[in-house]
């Protein structure tokens, strides 16, 4: 894990630092997620099989997850992982819960309500990573809110282990959740089942999930092809950057970088510093802890594409944040909250010396599946609001079209849409004449209730 001097490097070599470890991955990652979407598409469940045998190295056999398996995992846990389940899973209701879209009513104009109703959507796919490490909070995270949501169908997607199984605590996470459709698939495979279907897994109309480099490119293509599901964002390879100043615990900051460094090789840690003691100190304890660490070897191909930075000032590091955007964002400062206005954009956001980002990603309730590679600048991290839909509705009088009606004639009038136009002068010139508004509603009903009594 290098360490540079901000001012001391030209544009080219910032540029460098702050380029995600997945940018060199894209043609090689494209037309291979491109043929396994093919694969998928044509073979169906055989082809989910085989390339389980061939990327997972796992046995062929049924993608289907049985109840009694799922059941049987809930109850074989051991009782303080079941119980530390349960918990977090109250903390991420507690706090999606609180934060939940509500429908609402307002005149706009009198005569004229307007109105947004939330419906949930119909069926959504969870994918759940379970690569080099299986991860049951993901389950949670995705979980939760789409019961919240009150989503009709949820299926949910994990790859095998080497016995063609899947994760137990991702079973009974999902159990947890409530969720009884499970499928045994992982990886760009995964994503192409939940797009398409198959004879086993059920096509879904949204898909949520973080994963790799070759899931995120998966949920990409499938998204951007007509009539493609809806994916939740670029959810890829985890990210931190660290804003350190002076009083900073090095081996605390350590231990956020490493925290984020073993979920895999792509995955990106920065620190940002305006104190030579701190970067020096950090870049030991970063040496120490990586020694024995037991994903050491991941975390060490994860730094050799992270750095320290060192800055002229706080100021300076946040602007480098705020362009980098990451998807977690952790302010070791002294009086963070003072700091929290100056952050324009992150995917999550960690206070002070004991909020390390580890409490993010289990337990304290807020989601885990947050934007990466930039994607922060212009979307937050998966809520409730993402599984379910919003749609308007409105509901207009005789008297609110005559108070709404002139503006919408100006309006389609300036822009040459005369049949626009011409939908509401109509109205308005009938309900210039109640009397006869009434005659021909009258007559219209006269002639179809005579038309159904002969």
């Amino acid at each position: 894990m290098r360490t540079v001097t901000w001012s001391e490097v030209d544009e080219t070599t910032r540029a460098e630092l702050l380029s995600r470890g997945t940018a060199a991955a894209g043609p090689q990652v494209t037309s291979g997620v491109a043929d396994i979407l093919e694969g998928v598409r044509e073979g169906g469940d055989a082809a989910l099989q085989a390339y389980a045998e061939r990327f997972d190295r796992a046995p062929a056999q049924s993608v289907v997850v049985g109840q009694e398996e799922i059941a049987r995992a809930a109850a074989e846990l051991p009782e303080a992982l079941r119980t530390a389940i349960t918990d977090a899973a109250t903390n991420i209701r507690t706090f999606h819960r609180a934060g939940m879209t509500v429908s609402y009513e307002v005149e706009t104009a009198p005569g004229v309500i307007c109105a947004r109703v939330v419906r949930p959507i119909r069926r959504v796919g969870l994918y759940v990573p379970a690569g080099s490490a299986p991860l049951p909070s993901t389950a949670l995270m995705l979980g939760v809110p789409a019961q919240l949501a009150g989503c009709p169908e949820v299926v949910l997607c994990t790859p095998p282990g080497e016995d063609g199984r899947a994760d137990p605590t991702v079973l009974a996470a999902a159990a947890e959740c409530g969720i009884t459709r499970v499928f045994v698939t992982g990886g760009a495979q995964a994503i192409a089942a939940m797009a398409y279907g198959t004879e086993s897994v059920p096509r879904c109309d949204k898909i949520f999930g973080p994963g790799n480099a070759w899931v995120t490119e998966a949920k990409r293509q499938v998204s951007t092809a007509e009539g493609g599901p809806g994916i939740d964002m670029p959810a890829g390879p985890s990210e931190v950057l660290v804003i350190a100043d002076a009083g900073a615990d090095a081996e605390f900051v350590a231990a956020d970088l490493l925290s984020q460094a073993e979920h895999g090789p792509d995955s990106q840690v920065l620190l940002l510093t305006d104190d030579d003691a701190v970067a020096q100190a950090v870049a030991e304890q970063v040496e120490e802890q990586l020694a024995v660490l037991p994903r050491a070897d991941i975390a060490a191909k994860s730094l050799g594409s992270s750095a320290i930075v060192v800055t002229q000032d706080l100021d300076e590091a946040f602007a480098i944040s705020n362009d980098y955007a990451p998807e977690h964002l952790i302010l070791a400062l002294r009086e963070p909250e003072d700091w929290l206005p100056k952050v324009e954009r992150a995917g999550s956001v960690f206070l002070g010396d004991w909020a390390p980002e580890t409490l993010g990603d289990y337990c304290s309730g807020t989601n885990h599946v947050l934007p990466t590679a930039g994607a922060a600048r212009w979307t937050g991290g998966v809520n409730v609001a993402s599984f379910q839909i919003a749609m308007t509705v409105q509901r207009v009088s005789p008297e609110g079209l005559a108070a709404v009606g002139p503006t919408a004639v100006e309006l389609s009038g300036a822009e040459g849409l005369i049949g626009h136009q011409a939908a509401v002068t109509r109205r308005l010139a009938r309900a210039s004449t109640t009397g006869a508004t009434t005659a021909t509603t009258s007559g219209a009903t006269t002639a179809t209730t005579t038309g159904a009594t002969s």
